[in-house]
């Protein structure tokens, strides 16, 4: 696995003077907290034997976020006695989350988290998209990605807790709410950040011209003069203001440089982070790429891996 830094180091807009944490930064993370300690989580298992394997047991789980309201996840716990490492893949931005992959199922106790308004828990909320990235994205108390990281923060909070789960071995990977939930609940060994959505967003949107980030572009569009408060809502969820918290041994995947994931890009992030990074030189290579990720995540959690591309002689 190559963990070098890439080369690129060159100035790019904005690589300096990037503005810290809005104020009220700290009470606005700490009424979600509040908000989800007022409600229990209700955890309901259900084992569902369709998607059951002859190393995994697969449930379904509903628990209860903000709001209230229900939310759901894929959990696969392997048999045998445990406990066994913990992963938890935070949502993507998208309509569909999946169950764990097979060779995750066979390691790990895995929870796949459905935040509110992706399908299964749809009901009374269906997200749309593109949209969703901007409901109510001009007032930050209102802005449905409080409640979508509430949700996350749940999810989290239910697998750390569960009693098949080592404590001492726990793992999350995802896009920058991954950030977000390592860095409000201590406890995760290792985080795997797979890509960003809202890193720099404001920037990001002058770019590119690709979804989900041209949806603050027509958002505009719509309503230029909202601009500032849509920096403000986005500033809370920008993951810099988070890192400096997170405790987790850090995998930063590193693109090529000029793009939004180069290591000119992330730097800001990279350098603000609170525990050990190591970047990791992406291939373009899927089955490459995923080995190596796949190996990293299993070291630090002190399993095997389970590689894809086979080598043959």
């Amino acid at each position: 696995m190559t963990t070098t830094p890439a080369a690129d180091h060159t100035a790019v807009p904005g690589e300096t003077g990037l503005p810290g944490p809005p104020d009220g930064f700290a009470a606005y993370w700490d009424r979600i907290d509040a908000e989800l300690a007022h409600y229990p989580a209700a955890a309901e298992e259900t084992a569902v034997p369709l998607r059951s394997t002859s190393f995994a047991t697969t449930h379904e789980v509903r628990l209860t976020s903000v709001g209230p309201y229900r939310i759901f996840a894929w959990l696969s716990v392997p048999h045998g006695e445990g406990p066994f490492p913990g992963l938890l893949h935070t949502p993507r931005y998208g309509s569909v989350v999946t169950p764990p992959h097979y060779d995750q199922r066979e390691r790990y106790v895995v929870l796949s988290l459905v935040h509110r308004g992706q399908r299964l828990a749809d009901e009374p909320f269906a997200a749309a998209y593109p949209g969703l990235l901007t409901m109510g994205i001009d007032d930050p108390a209102r802005y449905i990605f409080r409640a979508i990281a509430a949700d996350v923060l749940r999810g989290a909070e239910y697998l750390l807790g569960h009693p098949r789960v080592d404590r001492s071995r726990v793992g999350i990977m995802g896009n920058d709410l991954a950030i977000v939930t390592a860095a409000r609940r201590p406890g995760f060994t290792a985080l795997h950040l797979t890509d960003t959505l809202f890193y720099r967003l404001m920037e990001a949107r002058q770019r590119t011209e690709a979804y989900p980030v041209e949806e603050i572009n027509d958002h505009l569009r719509q309503w230029p003069d909202q601009a500032a408060a849509v920096a403000t809502t986005l500033s809370f969820f920008e993951p810099r203001h988070h890192v400096p918290a997170v405790q987790a041994t850090a995998l930063l995947p590193t693109g090529d440089p000029g793009t939004r994931s180069g290591a000119a890009w992330l730097a800001p992030l990279r350098d603000a982070l609170g525990g050990p990074v190591e970047p990791y030189a992406i291939t373009h290579e899927g089955g490459t790429d995923h080995d190596a990720t796949d190996a990293w995540m299993a070291a630090r959690l002190g399993v095997g891996a389970r590689p894809r591309v086979w080598v043959t002689r």
